[in-house]
């Protein structure tokens, strides 16, 4: 079993999310899938089981537990297979259903990959679910944008959207690790997707991420076409719409998304990104 380390959403080693790739996970039980989704340590590491005419079938492990659908190690093992066996679509079979996804090569070499998500659902988030939430972040209702109400949004795993009224406000990430993975397993919720709007059409981000045992996401695919989906139904874009999407900066691994929001209701978010081999120990033998 060869397992390759990519980061996703960056062209540099040093930015984006890194994640693990098996692009032949052919066998493998789940005791062994979460196995190397924790040696290798990444926030996700995603499991291809080719079958016919481009499809696969795709698990997904953070070091803890399965997920049901992550975006930043589908775009990772998209172009970790493009640079393998030539771009294309390609079809996944996911936990939280069929996922497509394509790559194209830049005129400069590099392959980006566009994942379309599956249809996306928001629901309002309860007053008390908030104000635990709110608790966990050690945040105050006085720290929320009241034009982005926070809500629960799905595109393949659910994400709370909560936005912060400042820039400052996101960048100050100080929270209690154990509350909110106790609430958010209580919830099902995968991370959490904290915003800040800069402009109208684009989106600073954090993510934390206690189920998976990472503190913090520096790119999340997932909560990226969440947000999406949200910003459709909610009317707070014009769709079609193309939303930038930064994250990672705050910690330190610089990370952009790019989302397409489509006008039809009900339709997938389109995320886009590239992704870049990590050096050094970009594949090993298990």
């Amino acid at each position: 079993m060869e397992i390759l380390r990519y980061a996703a959403f960056s062209a540099d080693p040093a930015g984006g999310n890194p994640a693990g790739v098996v692009l032949d996970a052919t066998g493998l039980g789940d005791a062994e899938m979460q196995r190397v989704a924790a040696d290798v340590g990444y926030s996700e590491t995603a499991f291809l089981v080719p079958g016919g005419d481009g499809h696969f079938t795709v698990r997904y492990f953070s070091p803890k537990a399965e997920v049901p659908f992550c975006g930043h190690a589908t775009i990772a093992s998209a172009v970790a297979y493009a640079e393998r066996h030539g771009p294309g679509v390609r079809y996944l079979d996911t936990r939280a259903g069929l996922v497509e996804v394509s790559t194209t090569v830049q005129a400069d070499g590099t392959i980006t990959a566009t994942l379309i998500s599956v249809e996306p659902q928001s629901e309002p988030i309860s007053a008390g679910d908030l104000a635990a939430l709110l608790e966990a972040l050690r945040w105050t209702p006085g720290d929320l944008d009241a034009t982005l109400p926070p809500r629960v949004a799905f595109a393949g795993a659910w994400h709370p959207i909560v936005a912060a009224a400042s820039r400052q406000r996101l960048a100050s990430l100080d929270y209690d690790m154990a509350a909110l993975a106790s609430l958010m397993a209580q919830r099902d919720w995968t991370t959490i997707d904290l915003v800040y709007r800069e402009s109208a059409l684009v989106f600073h981000a954090r993510n934390p991420f206690p189920p998976g045992g990472v503190v913090e996401d520096a790119a999340t695919g997932a909560a990226a076409a969440a947000l999406g989906g949200y910003l459709r139904e909610l009317r707070l874009v014009a769709p079609p719409a193309t939303v930038t999407v930064h994250q990672g900066q705050d910690m330190g691994r610089p990370s952009l998304l790019t989302v397409e929001i489509p006008a039809q209701p009900g339709t997938g978010i389109a995320v886009t990104g590239t992704a870049v081999a990590l050096p050094d120990i970009q594949a090993s033998g298990v």
